[in-house]
């Protein structure tokens, strides 16, 4: 893996190539365009936000949005935008176009997409390297999130760019590497990949930085990508940090499980959340003083707020802590398998499938596309 070094001229390489002024929009409400800030392999959007006053050396924050989001609604929404004023931080969120996906969902299960100095994340790098410039953030205070194809994609950067990180976030996402393809990609969004945390591990290529601050948050509700991923994402970075597979702390807290690993100087840790009732989407509190974001589609009231609790498992503030954190009531084992089976409601699956459905139709012929369709209707998914 590259050194500081390396890293650093990477990141000198990338500024130049945008060059000392990038063009800057009004198009978004309260995010700004920037146009011409690098090498867009990926052809995506580039969007961010500034608070005014914005100290030098602050970090940023990088928000991956999920299928037929926009940047704006997920970073609004998801309160990164309030609590990046809150905090002082600044806030990149690359946005995917219609042209690379139908439903705008990052293309986290093309190779092409998902490799170093390629695709859609040597876009988002490119842009990682032009925001810390533009805003004069801290290069070792970049953290990424992101929610269903944004947290996939976050593991992805995660894995190919693990030297432009300190920590990261993956929301209802999948472990990297573990599709090849649109097939392979609704296989393990319904049951997880399941291979062994040493195969899981083998798709990381961290080399010698193995140090990683890494949330996972998960519904064990979620018939859109089954909470088997959160499991998988968990056993592939512990193997990929050399953690050990068993926790060192289970505790229940309230409608969630929260399993907690570290090495034994602090400084790796991985912690992952399963949301118990929870269906596919971001969950949040927005009821109560001092919180952040809104519901709205994938963003779901939960009485607990992952934007809050991730900030500060990144240490980005004081004020970041959880408003409300429940006491532990007890401990418990660890479970294989938090994934539960139930059939589908009008609120979620038969929507979100025909969504998945949109996603890959312009992937494949039309004979697969039916294919699909019909096993989607077989399986109660659409009507």
């Amino acid at each position: 893996m590259p050194g500081l070094a390396e890293t650093t001229a990477m990141l000198a390489r990338l500024r130049k190539a945008s060059g000392p002024s990038p063009l800057m929009t009004a198009g978004n409400r309260t995010l700004v365009e920037t146009v011409g800030f690098g090498e867009n392999l990926g052809a995506l959007k580039m969007l961010s936000h500034a608070p005014k006053g914005l100290a030098s050396g602050a970090p940023l924050v990088v928000v991956l949005h999920g299928c037929a989001q926009t940047a704006e609604s997920y970073a609004v929404n998801g309160g990164w935008i309030a609590l990046a004023d809150r905090l002082g931080f600044a806030v990149l969120a690359p946005e995917q176009v219609a042209t690379n996906n139908p439903n705008r969902c990052f293309n986290w299960f093309e190779p092409g997409d998902t490799a170093r100095g390629r695709g859609e994340a040597a876009s988002i790098a490119a842009m990682v390297a032009a925001a810390i410039q533009a805003h004069d953030c801290d290069p070792r205070r970049v953290f990424i999130t992101g929610l269903s194809a944004g947290g996939a994609m976050t593991a992805a950067m995660l894995a190919t760019y693990p030297d432009l990180f300190a920590g990261g976030a993956v929301i209802a996402g999948l472990a990297h590497g573990v599709a090849r393809g649109v097939p392979d990609a609704l296989r393990v969004m319904g049951r997880g990949d399941g291979r062994g945390a040493e195969a899981l591990g083998d798709l990381v290529q961290r080399g010698d930085a193995t140090a990683l601050r890494l949330a996972i948050w998960h519904g064990d509700a979620d018939y859109t990508v089954n909470a088997a991923n959160a499991q998988d994402l968990t056993r592939q970075w512990t193997s990929a940090t050399g953690l050990s597979e068993a926790p060192s702390e289970v505790v229940r807290l309230g409608a969630r499980t929260r399993s907690v690993w570290r090495d034994d100087a602090n400084s790796s840790i991985i912690e992952l959340n399963i949301v118990h009732g929870l269906g596919h989407g971001t969950p949040l509190a927005t009821k109560g003083e001092g919180d952040v974001g809104q519901p709205a589609p994938y963003m779901l009231e939960a009485g607990l707020s992952s934007t809050l609790e991730i900030a500060g498992f990144w240490g980005l503030g004081a004020e970041s802590a959880p408003a409300k954190v429940t006491t532990p009531t007890a401990l418990v084992a660890p479970k294989s398998g938090e994934a539960k089976s139930r059939p589908p409601t009008d609120e979620n699956p038969t929507g979100v499938a025909a969504q998945v459905l949109n996603a890959v139709s312009s992937h494949v012929s039309p004979g697969v596309r039916d294919v699909i369709e019909k096993a989607l209707r077989a399986a109660g998914l659409m009507r």
